[in-house]
C-alpha cells in the first residue's frame, strides 16, 4: 500500500519501489488524494484507489505487508497517522515514509533506507515520468525512505 497526496509524487519519490514490489509478486495499491489520471500508476503495475473513503471507512481491509507514506499526508492527517502506527504496532512487514522528516520526529540518525531499482523499475519508472509530464533524471536509481524505527521512538500523535 502507498499512500500519496498525488499519483506524480508516488511516481518520482516511490515508483521504483512500487513496481518492484509487483515484481515480487505483491498486491501493490496506491491510494491517493488526487483526481488525477492513474494511468502512470498503472504503467507501474499498481491498482489506484482514493484515500478518502478509505480514511473514512471504519473498517479496514485485508493487513497490508508493506506501506509507503508521504511525510506531508503523515504530518497533516491525523488518520492517516493512525493508519500508519497502526501498522507499526502491528509489526506490519516494512513501513516508509518519503519525503521530509515527519513533525515530531525524534529518532537516532538519519533512519535512511535506500531501494535500489531494478532495471526494470527504471524502465517503467520511466514510461510512467513521461506519463505525468516529469523529465526522467539520472539520479533515479535510488530511491530514499525513512524506516519505521523513528517512527517507533517518536511521540504518538
Amino acid at each position: 500500500m502507498v499512500v500519496a497526496p498525488s499519483v506524480t509524487e508516488v511516481v518520482r519519490f516511490a515508483g521504483g519501489w512500487l513496481f518492484d514490489q509487483g515484481m515480487a509478486g505483491w498486491d501493490v495499491t496506491v491510494l491517493r488524494s488526487d483526481h488525477a489520471d492513474p494511468r502512470p500508476l498503472r504503467i507501474l503495475g499498481a491498482r489506484v484507489a482514493s484515500l478518502e473513503p478509505v480514511l473514512a471507512s471504519p473498517v479496514r481491509g485485508p493487513r497490508s505487508q508493506a506501506a509507503a507514506v508521504h511525510a506531508d499526508l503523515y504530518d497533516s492527517d491525523p488518520r492517516v497517522r493512525r493508519m500508519v502506527r497502526g501498522a507499526v504496532d502491528e509489526d506490519m512487514g516494512e513501513v516508509r515514509i518519503w519525503g521530509h522528516r515527519p513533525a515530531g520526529e525524534d529518532g537516532d540518525g538519519d533512519g535512511s533506507v535506500p531501494h535500489r531499482l531494478s532495471l526494470a523499475a527504471r524502465a517503467f519508472k520511466a514510461q510512467a515520468l513521461a506519463a505525468v509530464a516529469v523529465p526522467d533524471t539520472a539520479e533515479g536509481a535510488v530511491e530514499l525512505f525513512r524506516g519505521v524505527e523513528l517512527l517507533r521512538s517518536s511521540n504518538p500523535a
